[in-house]
């Protein structure tokens, strides 16, 4: 017993002695790192001079948190998790009844999401509730439509897509000609922006069917900054970088109009006070029901052949040409659909701004896309859809920390370290949970019994 009691403080000596080593190694690199990037800066006087200011104290912020997070990583965090996860492989054997939230968390979140914009208004007022509902609300929605249609791409069909951002751009710019060229109404152009985005994808998806991997994620890649090179040239038709104004609005189903000028105007039918939050909840209750059909459509397609067929090309395409599945068929409708998904985002995307232009569909925006389909675990719904949130939502609560100002100084600006922030967000998650968050998922085919599969049977990175 002394011996045990002894190795377990030999053990203890040895962990912390670590942890403070590599705490300090941390802060050496963080020194080195940051030193230029945030301990100088340079800007200019009214004589036009370049002055070089010195940021000890911020410098010194940055070097104790990576120290300190790297030491309490290592001394605690993860004999933490070493200990959980040990302790969930000694539970592994006994069946654990699934609680009342995670049973019913879709239902739950659906809910919360259509009283959400009645809570705003309740709390903020109608007009103070225009910010919670556009950048807290429409903004997430369009990025969680976007990330499950580029899912059906990479996480369902195994095909890496750069350019996921060119059917983005497509629908958006689809439905500013449309409607300014002819005057088609959105529900029209909805429909007809996601199938020309579909036939971008089809299109995209011939010269790369007998591509994979990284050759694959080149030209798609290739395909993106074609189709923005495309919107700045063409400025007879696109405006160039001008871009595209005056996107005439949505109404409801042509009854009611957003129009301030309409004789039939929302608010003047109703008799409620002018506000133009009345149209951003309209909006919210839109891009809902356009991510529900999203959702809804993916989970059918995947219980359906196609579905099935894509899951096989994703695992492995020789053997699923030796099933006899038709792989050319099935990558074109895989680009095809998610084309589609992102044409319908592109066109609710020009209806919120009533602006488009080449600057909002850089290659950045693939990026983003494509990090909350990994983060939130690729093939998993509900994962992504808590990675948008997290991702875009931190990203717009930054804004609002204004506080930091008091601790940093009042030339800190939050939002400008938000994509510090997001990458360092994104390699915690990677070294925490590297298959997404959702790091299990069921299987569309099943004997006798639906059973959910852990993330260690599935092959790496799909969730």
């Amino acid at each position: 017993m002394a011996n045990i009691t002894t190795t377990r403080e030999g053990a203890g000596g040895t962990l912390t002695a670590r942890a403070l080593r590599e705490g300090f190694y941390a802060g050496v690199v963080s020194l080195g790192l940051f030193f230029l990037f945030v301990g100088l800066e340079t800007t200019q006087n009214i004589r036009n001079e370049l002055v070089l200011n010195q940021r000890w104290g911020l410098l010194a912020v940055f070097v104790l948190v990576a120290a300190v997070g790297r030491f309490l990583t290592v001394a605690y965090i993860r004999p933490w998790f070493a200990a959980r996860k040990a302790a969930a492989a000694a539970r592994a054997g006994t069946a654990r009844p699934e609680g009342f939230l995670k049973r019913n968390f879709v239902v739950l979140a659906v809910v919360a999401l259509i009283v959400y914009p009645i809570l705003a208004v309740a709390i903020f007022g109608v007009q103070g509730s225009l910010k919670w509902v556009d950048n807290f609300g429409i903004q997430i929605l369009i990025y969680v439509m976007l990330a499950w249609g580029l899912n059906i791409v990479v996480g369902l069909a195994g095909l890496l897509d750069l350019g996921y951002v060119a059917f983005y751009a497509v629908g958006a710019y689809s439905y500013a000609l449309l409607s300014q060229y002819f005057g088609f109404s959105f529900w029209l152009l909805l429909p007809l922006a996601g199938i020309l985005a579909a036939f971008w994808g089809v299109i995209l998806g011939f010269p790369v069917l007998r591509l994979k991997g990284d050759y694959l994620a080149i030209v798609t890649l290739a395909f993106g900054e074609i189709i923005r090179l495309v919107l700045i040239n063409w400025t007879d038709v696109t405006k160039g970088t001008f871009g595209i104004s005056g996107i005439p609005k949505a109404s409801v189903f042509g009854i009611w109009s957003f129009d301030v000028g309409a004789p039939n105007n929302f608010a003047k039918v109703f008799e409620l006070p002018m506000s133009s939050a009345y149209y951003k909840i309209f909006l919210f209750y839109l891009v809902l029901a356009l991510a529900l059909l999203t959702a809804y459509v993916t989970v059918r397609l995947r219980r359906m052949p196609v579905g099935r067929a894509w899951e096989a090309l994703r695992e492995d395409e020789i053997a699923c040409r030796s099933l006899g599945i038709n792989t050319v068929t099935t990558k074109l409708t895989a680009f095809a659909t998610g084309a589609m998904f992102g044409g319908f985002a592109g066109s609710f995307f020009a209806v919120r701004q009533g602006f488009v232009s080449p600057e909002s569909f850089v290659f950045l925006e693939s990026a983003i896309i494509l990090s909350i389909v990994v983060l939130g675990g690729m093939g998993s719904l509900v994962g992504i859809a808590v990675a948008a949130v997290l991702m875009i939502g931190g990203t717009e609560l930054l804004r609002e920390m204004q506080f930091l100002k008091q601790v940093f100084g009042a030339d800190f600006t939050p939002e400008l370290y938000r994509m510090l922030i997001f990458g360092l967000a994104m390699v915690i998650v990677m070294v925490w949970k590297p298959r997404g968050f959702v790091g299990s998922r069921e299987p569309t085919a099943f004997l006798k019994e639906r059973k959910t599969v852990s993330g260690s049977f599935t092959k790496e990175g799909h969730g």
